[in-house]
């Protein structure tokens, strides 16, 4: 059973997200957190008793900012942008990402900057556990002030209103769920309602998912690289430590080494590396495959060290500071992470880009050093991978749209009170996608490189690549007459999402 997660004076780590996020763990709140969120909330009741209006306490929001809204409208106030602002449309947003959502405006709302009671904190980590995850919907997020109507549709869940699904995935009623759970709804009162919706955690929260993604992807990119190599007959020399060296990039050093050990013992590469072999240098989507796989991972590198500092941010607007004063401020803004979800985009398309060149290497007769035509059983009869690299080609073009950046893009909102916005939750979204298509790309390298490495029969791979296609082999047959192939590839991605390769 997994730790639970404590929210509390040190900020989340990613592996906490990855924990309550994809592995349901509990959360719990600190009493440090508890007595931080109390005495915020005591400055909030202040303010809100005291004549001079204060924004988010005593005021309407965005462009009505300047309506000063009596005492007992206050509450309604509150429950009215709730209900106003879940105003998303289109598909449902996957569990995981909304589980990071809330746990994320969860970790801002006890640092004790926002101003929420204490009970209203304990009540969405209730629902965490609970495992009840609210419906939100693609569409609605510009990325400024934060990912507001995700986080509305998160919110009124709280207050028992709209649809959640279940620990069961069961779609129902919020205040069915709540009920089941013996949770009691939030009947929201001053600056609640805006601290709950007003911040970044839904791109933050994928950020934090596709990173951790993209660090196995791209140890998977290594190894179906040098199983390319080993099918293709080259030369493992390119991947020698002292060249690395020269152009030292974390990266880079680490792809290349992990190419070189998995090639370590191969027979293939022992059978042309003495002086018969007239061949100089491989193409550059072998020799070269380090420089991009690491360069990928030197950005991946960045991407943490954003999120990291954002997983150490408290996001909302206003925020209530240590000696009790409310402050507006502009942290909400979503360009830090709107930037590096577009960053990761172009990294993604082109490891993807880069295994597709390898992938038709391997099945092209002019370039495969002895390998048959698409390595069909009997070519002419059979087509046998042809199609396969197609499926990967459409999808790398498809990566290479994806990989347009969103953050350049700016839409005025709120009678352009919100005149400059960061469309962070579409980079965020795009870049699920790319992920996605990376690991199908690779999934189909994989079975083609395991087919030509059986196909080089009576020589035998390196003991880590056999290893792999072992490991494939349990769920995906060797050469032969073709044969439906999409389960083969649904498989091997499959074993990828799972950790097997």
């Amino acid at each position: 059973m997994q730790q639970p997660v404590q929210l509390g004076p040190k900020p989340l780590t990613r592996d906490d997200v990855h924990a309550v996020a994809r592995g349901g763990a509990r959360v719990e709140i600190a009493e440090s957190a508890r007595e931080a969120v109390a005495a915020a909330r005591a400055h909030i009741e202040r303010l809100a008793t005291a004549e001079q209006p204060t924004y988010g306490v005593s005021t309407g929001f965005g462009a009505l900012a300047v309506r000063h809204i009596p005492p007992d409208r206050r509450a309604a106030l509150q429950q009215s942008l709730v209900r106003s602002h879940a105003a998303g449309s289109g598909p449902e947003v996957e569990r995981e990402v909304v589980r990071a959502l809330v746990l994320l405006r969860l970790k801002t709302l006890t640092t004790g900057h926002t101003g929420v009671r204490p009970e209203t904190a304990e009540a969405m980590a209730a629902m965490l556990n609970a495992g009840i995850t609210p419906v939100v919907h693609e569409y609605g997020s510009l990325g400024c002030s934060g990912d507001l109507a995700p986080l509305s549709a998160a919110a009124l869940a709280l207050t028992g209103e709209g649809y959640v699904r279940d620990a069961d995935d069961v779609l129902l009623p919020a205040a069915d769920a709540l009920a089941k759970a013996g949770i009691e709804p939030v009947r929201l009162a001053e600056k609640e309602g805006l601290a709950l919706i007003n911040g970044t955690d839904g791109m933050l929260g994928m950020l934090v998912l596709a990173i951790h993604d993209l660090h196995h992807l791209l140890d998977v990119a290594d190894l179906t690289a040098a199983m390319s190599v080993e099918a293709l007959l080259g030369t493992d020399r390119v991947f020698a430590e002292e060249l690395h060296a020269l152009r030292p990039h974390p990266g880079q050093g680490r792809s290349a080494r992990r190419m070189a050990e998995f090639l370590r013992g191969s027979e293939i590469v022992e059978s042309h590396r003495g002086p018969d072999c007239t061949r100089v240098q491989d193409a550059y989507s072998l020799r070269c495959s380090p420089q991009v796989h690491g360069a990928a991972r030197d950005t991946v590198a960045y991407a943490e060290v954003v999120a990291d500092r954002e997983l150490a941010s408290a996001i909302d607007n206003p925020v209530v500071l240590a000696d009790g004063r409310v402050e507006s401020n502009g942290n909400f803004h979503g360009a830090p992470l709107a930037y590096v979800l577009d960053f990761l985009a172009i990294p993604t398309a082109d490891v993807a880009s880069i295994s597709e060149r390898r992938t038709d290497r391997m099945l092209d007769v002019n370039r495969s050093h002895g390998l048959p035509p698409f390595l069909a059983h009997d070519p002419g009869v059979d087509s046998g991978h042809m199609i396969a690299q197609y499926t990967q080609a459409a999808i790398v073009s498809e990566l290479k749209r994806l990989a347009v950046p969103a953050s350049v893009d700016s839409i005025p909102s709120s009678a352009m009170q919100e005149d400059h916005v960061s469309m962070g939750w579409s980079a965020a979204r795009k870049l699920r996608q790319s992920v996605a298509g990376l690991r199908r790309v690779l999934a189909i390298e994989l079975i083609t490189a395991a087919r030509a490495l059986d196909l080089r029969h009576p020589l035998t791979p390196a003991p880590a690549t056999a290893a792999a296609v072992a490991t494939l082999r349990e769920h995906v047959p060797g050469p032969g007459p073709d044969r439906h192939l999409a389960p083969e590839i649904a498989a091997a991605e499959e074993l990828i999402r799972n950790g097997a390769i």
